[in-house]
C-alpha cells in the first residue's frame, strides 16, 4: 500500500511536467524544458555538492585537530576554570557532519535556480565589438561575463563563509575551542594551537573573497545609477574607483595580519598562570583591534570623506567643466544602447496662419488622415459585427495597413475572438467541446466612415466576407487568441457527426471539427488522467467527446504561447491580428534587454510604457516593472490564430544578445530570409520601444555635454488630453499614433508612429517643441527590410516658435463658441459625446491637430458614431461634418486638401460615404436621403444633375442597404450576402452612370 501511495503521490506530482513536455513537443520546442531544467538542476546539484564538500571539509579537520582525550561528556571545575570536555566520538561526529553538510548543500544550492540565465549567457558571450571609455574593455564584458562572475564571486563567498562557520562550530563540538571563566586574567575562550591555525586560514581565505568581490565591483560603476546620469562621474573616476582598488588591498592585508595573529597568539590558548593581569591579557589582543580600527578609519576617510570632499571643493564649483567628459560618455552610450543611432534631426521653422492651398502638394498625406480611433469604437465593432453574444472584439482595436486594389490603406481591425462570458448556456461540453473558437477578422478603413458615422468595412460578416478573405485558402477560424477560455478539446473521429460550433447561420449554426495539430493528443488512457489532475476536471476522463483523436487547447493566449518558449524575451505590450497568406497571425514583438550597458541611462520599461492606451485598456499592457538600459526589438514572434503554432523570427541580426541566445537554443529562430512578403508588410515598428525611446529622446535629443547639463532644452511628453480618455491622475501620458504621413526627410507619405513633445516641467502654456516619428514600413519584400523601417526623424520646432501643444490645441477646441455650442447640442439628454484621438500632423508648413467626434446613445444599447471632425492649425480652428470642409475652414475656405488624386477627390478621407462601404459622393444616407461627402467644388455632383437612371441606381442602392442592415440584424447572412451583392452592383452602375 505504501508503494501504491507513493506512485499516486509522484504521479500527481509529476502531472503538471508531464504535460508540459506534452505541450512543449507539440510545439517544436521541448529544449526550452530541458535546457531549463539542465542548467537549473545542474547548477543546484553542482553548488550543492561544492558547498557540502566544503563544509565537511571543514568539519572534518576540526574533529581530526580535537584535543587527545577520552571521548564521553564531562564538566570539571579546576581552579576556578569550567571545562566543558569532549562529548561526541569522531566517529559520530563524521556522520553528523556529512548530514549536516549535505542538509546546507542542498538549501544553498537552490539560490543559483533564479540565475540560470546569467550562467548561461556568461559561457555563450558575444563581442559588442565597442569599449567601454574607462577601462577599455568591450561591453560584451559587461552584458554577458561580469553578472556571472559576480555570481561565482558570490557563490565563493558563501562557500567559504561555510566553511568557516563548519570550521568553528566543529572545534566547539569537539573541544578545541573551550568556554571558559574570565577569571584572574584568563579569557573568555580557550583555543587550541591546531584549531587556531585552521579557523585563520579559514578567516584568512574569506577576507580574501571579499576582497575579490570588492575589486569586481569597481567594473559596476560604469552602470551606477547617480543624481542625473548613469555611469561613472569625476567624482567616481578620480575618488571612488582607485579607493575601491585601495579598500580591496587593505581587506585582504587585514585578513593577513589577523590569520597571522589567530595562529601565533597565546592569549587564546586558557594556560596563562593566575597571576597574569587582566591589562596582560588584553596586551595580546592589541594587534587585531588596531588593524581593525585602522581598516574602519582608513575606509571611513577613504570611501566616504575623501569623495564628499573632492565632490564638494572640486566639482561642484565646476561642475560643467569637470562632468562634460562623463555627461558626454553617458549621451553617447545611451544613443547607442537604445538604438537611436538612426535619428535625423531637421528644423521645422512651423507657421501658424494657414493659408490658402496650403494642402494642395500634401494631398496624398491628408487623404490617409485616420479618422477611426481604435480607442473609442470597439463598441461599435461589437454592435455592429460581433454578431452574437458569445463572440467580443478587444477594447483597443489595432491599427494596421493593407494594400487595397492596389493602394495601401491604414486600417482598424480586429479579431472575432469568442468570449464564453457571453453565453448564456454554461456546462462543461459547451464550454470545453462546442464553443472553442472565434470566427474571422473585421477591418474598416482608417480614413472612412459611412453615412452615418459607422466604419467603412472592407472585411466584416459571418461568414467573413470583404477583400482579406479573397484566397481560397483562408482559415477564418481563431482557436487561439488574447481572451481565449482555459481549453478545449478539439477533433472527432472520422465519420462522426461534427459537435464544434462553427458560426451562426440562419436558424441553427454550422459546425466543424478541428482539422490541425495544436494542441497535445489526449487520445489515451494516460494522457486523460494527467490533464484530468491538471485541469482538476474528471470529464476529461469520462467525457465520450474524449475520443481518440482529440487534442486540448490550453495557454492560447499568443503573449503566453511566446512567453513560455522563449522566456528570457521581453515582450511588446500589444499583440494585434494580421491576415497573412490566408492565416489569420497574432504578431508578438520581442525584446532583448540589459541593465549593464556601460554609461547608458537607466530607464524603467514600466513607467516609460504607460499612457492613457494602457491604463483605460485591458488587451495593451506595458513593460512592467523592469529596468534596462539596453533594449533591441530583435525577435519577431507569430502565433498561428487556427492551429497555435509559434514562429520566432530574428528580425536584429546584428544585436550580441539574441545571438547569444541563438547559440543556446539552436534551431529554434527563422531567420530573415524566411519571412514572407506578405508578413513582412504587416511587421511594424513596435510602440513599446518607440515609447521608451521617445523617453530618452525628451533628454537625449540633446547632443552636446554642456547643454545636457544646463537642461535648459529638456522635454517631455504631453499628458493625453482628450476628455473620453482623462483618468484621474494628470500624469498620464498621451500615446504615439499608427499614421501614414509624409514628414521630415521623406519624399512621400509613409507609415509612421508618432508623438510629440512639449518643454519640460511645468508650463503656464504648452508649446509644441517637437515632432517625433518612426518609419515603421518594413516593406514587402520577402526576406527584406525596408531601407528605411526604424528610421527616427525627429522635427525640432524653433525656441521662439510658438505651435501650440496638444493640450493647448484642445483646449482651444473648448473655448470655441462655436464649437461649444454645437457639442452641446449633441450632448442632448440621450446621447454623449465622445472625443477621439488628438492627432498631430505636420502640414501646411505648420502642425494640423485633427479630432474626431463621435456621439453615442446615452441608453444601454450605444455605441459610438463619428458625425463631427475637429481642426486646428496654430490658434485657428475648424468644425464640420467631413474632413475637408474642416481644413477648408482653417485654410482660407481652400486648403488644397480635396485637390489630389482621384481616389481623394472621391472622398476616400471624407468624414461621411456611404454605408455599403464605397466612396460614392452621391451615396444615400440611412434614412433613404441624398448626402455629399465634402463641399461642392470637392467634385460632388448636385441634384440636378442626376439622371433619372442614376437616382434609380442610388435608390436601389439604398434599397439594398437597408434589407441588408435587416438580414444582419436577424442573423440571416445568406440574405445578408445577396443584398451586399445587389448594393454593389447599384453602387457600380451608380459609378458608371455618374461619369
Amino acid at each position: 500500500m505504501l508503494a501504491l501511495a507513493i506512485i499516486v503521490g509522484l504521479f500527481f506530482g509529476l502531472s503538471q511536467f508531464i504535460t508540459d513536455l506534452m505541450w512543449y513537443g507539440q510545439l517544436g520546442f521541448q529544449s526550452v524544458v530541458w535546457t531549463q531544467l539542465g542548467v537549473k538542476v545542474g547548477l543546484w546539484a553542482a553548488y550543492a555538492l561544492v558547498t557540502a564538500v566544503v563544509g565537511f571539509i571543514a568539519a572534518w579537520l576540526a574533529i581530526r585537530a580535537r584535543p587527545a582525550a577520552a571521548d564521553g561528556s564531562s564538566i570539571r571545575v579546576n581552579d576556578n576554570v569550567v571545562e566543558i570536555k569532549q562529548s561526541v566520538s569522531s566517529k559520530h561526529a563524521r556522520r553528523v557532519a556529512v548530514a549536516v553538510s549535505a542538509v546546507v548543500g542542498v538549501v544553498f544550492g537552490a539560490r543559483f535556480n533564479l540565475d540560470w540565465s546569467q550562467v548561461l549567457l556568461m559561457f555563450n558571450a558575444q563581442p559588442f565589438g565597442v569599449k567601454d571609455p574607462q577601462f577599455g574593455i568591450d561591453n560584451g564584458f559587461y552584458v554577458f561575463i561580469l553578472p556571472g562572475l559576480k555570481l561565482m564571486a558570490s557563490a565563493l563567498s558563501t562557500l567559504l563563509l561555510v566553511g568557516l562557520v563548519f570550521s568553528v562550530a566543529t572545534h566547539g563540538m569537539m573541544g578545541g575551542i573551550r568556554i571558559t571563566m574570565p577569571v584572574n586574567g584568563r579569557g573568555l575562550f580557550a583555543i587550541t594551537k591546531r584549531a587556531r591555525r585552521q579557523i585563520a586560514i579559514w578567516l584568512m581565505l574569506n577576507m580574501f573573497g571579499w576582497a575579490a568581490q570588492i575589486a569586481l565591483g569597481v567594473f559596476s560603476t560604469l552602470t551606477a545609477e547617480g543624481s542625473r546620469i548613469t555611469g561613472a562621474t569625476y567624482t567616481t573616476v578620480n575618488a571612488t574607483i582607485p579607493v575601491t582598488f585601495i579598500m580591496a588591498v587593505l581587506i585582504a592585508v587585514l585578513g593577513v595580519v589577523l590569520g597571522v595573529w589567530l595562529m601565533r597568539s597565546h592569549a587564546l590558548e586558557g594556560s596563562a598562570p593566575i597571576g597574569v593581569r587582566a591589562s596582560t591579557a588584553l596586551k595580546a589582543w592589541r594587534t587585531p583591534l588596531i588593524a581593525i580600527a585602522v581598516t574602519v578609519i582608513v575606509s571611513m576617510v577613504l570611501t566616504i570623506a575623501w569623495p564628499a570632499l573632492l565632490q564638494r571643493f572640486r566639482v561642484n564649483p565646476n561642475a560643467q567643466e569637470m562632468e562634460s567628459t562623463y555627461i558626454q560618455r553617458n549621451i553617447d552610450a545611451t544613443r547607442a544602447a537604445y538604438g537611436l543611432g538612426k535619428l535625423k534631426t531637421e528644423q521645422y521653422k512651423a507657421t501658424t496662419t494657414g493659408k490658402q492651398g496650403a494642402l494642395r502638394s500634401e494631398s496624398e498625406s491628408t487623404a490617409q488622415i485616420r479618422l477611426l480611433d481604435p480607442q473609442v469604437v470597439s463598441p461599435t465593432f461589437k454592435q455592429l459585427q460581433q454578431s452574437k453574444q458569445y463572440y467580443t472584439f478587444a477594447d483597443s482595436l489595432t491599427v494596421d495597413k493593407y494594400n487595397i486594389d492596389g493602394t495601401s490603406q491604414d486600417t482598424v481591425i480586429a479579431a472575432r475572438e469568442l468570449n464564453l462570458d457571453g453565453n448564456d448556456n454554461r456546462n462543461w461540453v459547451n464550454d470545453h467541446t462546442v464553443y472553442t473558437h472565434g470566427y474571422g477578422v473585421v477591418a474598416a478603413y482608417g480614413s472612412q466612415v459611412t453615412s452615418d458615422g459607422q466604419p467603412r468595412f472592407f472585411e466584416s460578416g459571418i461568414p467573413t466576407q470583404g477583400k482579406l478573405t479573397e484566397s481560397e485558402h483562408y482559415e477564418p477560424r481563431i482557436y487561439f487568441s488574447p481572451n481565449m477560455s482555459e481549453y478545449s478539446i478539439v477533433g472527432a473521429p472520422e465519420g462522426t457527426d461534427s459537435w464544434e460550433f462553427d458560426y451562426p447561420t440562419g436558424s441553427q449554426g454550422a459546425s466543424t471539427t478541428f482539422k490541425g495539430n495544436g494542441g497535445p493528443s489526449v487520445g489515451n488512457l494516460f494522457s486523460r488522467l494527467l490533464y484530468a489532475i491538471r485541469f482538476g476536471s474528471d470529464q476529461i476522463l469520462f467525457s465520450d467527446r474524449v475520443t481518440s483523436q482529440s487534442q486540448i487547447l490550453y495557454d492560447r493566449s499568443p503573449r503566453e504561447r511566446v512567453a513560455k518558449v522563449a522566456p528570457y524575451l521581453t515582450l511588446d505590450g500589444r499583440v494585434y491580428p494580421a491576415v497573412v497568406d490566408g492565416r489569420v497571425k497574432w504578431i508578438v514583438d520581442g525584446y532583448t534587454t540589459s541593465d549593464a550597458y556601460p554609461y547608458s541611462q537607466m530607464a524603467e520599461l514600466g513607467s516609460a510604457t504607460q499612457d492613457s492606451t494602457t491604463v483605460t485598456s485591458s488587451t495593451v499592457k506595458g513593460l512592467g516593472t523592469q529596468k534596462a538600459n539596453y533594449i533591441r526589438n530583435s525577435v519577431k514572434a507569430t502565433v498561428d490564430a487556427y492551429d497555435g503554432s509559434v514562429d520566432l523570427y530574428v528580425w536584429d541580426n546584428t544585436d550580441p544578445v539574441i545571438k547569444a541566445w541563438e547559440k543556446i537554443f539552436p534551431g529554434q529562430y527563422h531567420q530573415l530570409s524566411e519571412i514572407s512578403g506578405d508578413l513582412m508588410s504587416h511587421l511594424r515598428y513596435p510602440e513599446s520601444l518607440f515609447k521608451v525611446q521617445r523617453e530618452l529622446l525628451a533628454q537625449y535629443h540633446v547632443t552636446s555635454a554642456s547643454q545636457y547639463y544646463s537642461g535648459e532644452d529638456f522635454w517631455q511628453t504631453p499628458v493625453d488630453p482628450t476628455e473620453s480618455k482623462q483618468a484621474q491622475s494628470e500624469d498620464i501620458l498621451q500615446p504615439p499614433y499608427y499614421l501614414t504621413l509624409q514628414t521630415g526627410g521623406t519624399k512621400e507619405p509613409v507609415f509612421s508612429l508618432t508623438s510629440s513633445y512639449i518643454p519640460a516641467g511645468t508650463s503656464t502654456r504648452e508649446i509644441l517643441t517637437g515632432f517625433l516619428s518612426v518609419d515603421s514600413d518594413a516593406g514587402s519584400t520577402a526576406g527584406k527590410i525596408g531601407p528605411n523601417y526604424g528610421t527616427i526623424r525627429l522635427q525640432e520646432l524653433p525656441k521662439d516658435s510658438n505651435v501650440p501643444g496638444p493640450g493647448q490645441a484642445q483646449n482651444n477646441f473648448n473655448a470655441d463658441a462655436d464649437v461649444s455650442k454645437e457639442l452641446n447640442l449633441l450632448q442632448s439628454g440621450s446621447t454623449n459625446v465622445v472625443r477621439g484621438n488628438l492627432l498631430t500632423l505636420p502640414l501646411g508648413g505648420g502642425l494640423v491637430y485633427v479630432q474626431p467626434v463621435y456621439v453615442k446613445s446615452s441608453g444601454a444599447t450605444s455605441f459610438p458614431l463619428l458625425k463631427k471632425v475637429l481642426v486646428a492649425f496654430g490658434d485657428q480652428v475648424g468644425f464640420a461634418d467631413t474632413l475637408d470642409e474642416a481644413l477648408d475652414q482653417v485654410f482660407g475656405g481652400d486648403s488644397g486638401a480635396n485637390a489630389g488624386d482621384a481616389d481623394h477627390a472621391s472622398g476616400n478621407t471624407q468624414a461621411k460615404t456611404d454605408s455599403s462601404g464605397t466612396s460614392g459622393k452621391d451615396a444615400t444616407d440611412s434614412s433613404g436621403g441624398t448626402g455629399t461627402s465634402g463641399k461642392s467644388d470637392s467634385g460632388s455632383m448636385s441634384g440636378a444633375q442626376r439622371s433619372p437612371e442614376l437616382q434609380q441606381a442610388l435608390n436601389d442602392a439604398s434599397k439594398a442597404m437597408q434589407d441588408g442592415q435587416t438580414a444582419m440584424k436577424n442573423g440571416d447572412w445568406s440574405a445578408y450576402g445577396d443584398a451586399q451583392k445587389k448594393l454593389q452592383d447599384a453602387l457600380n452602375k451608380a459609378v458608371e452612370l455618374s461619369k
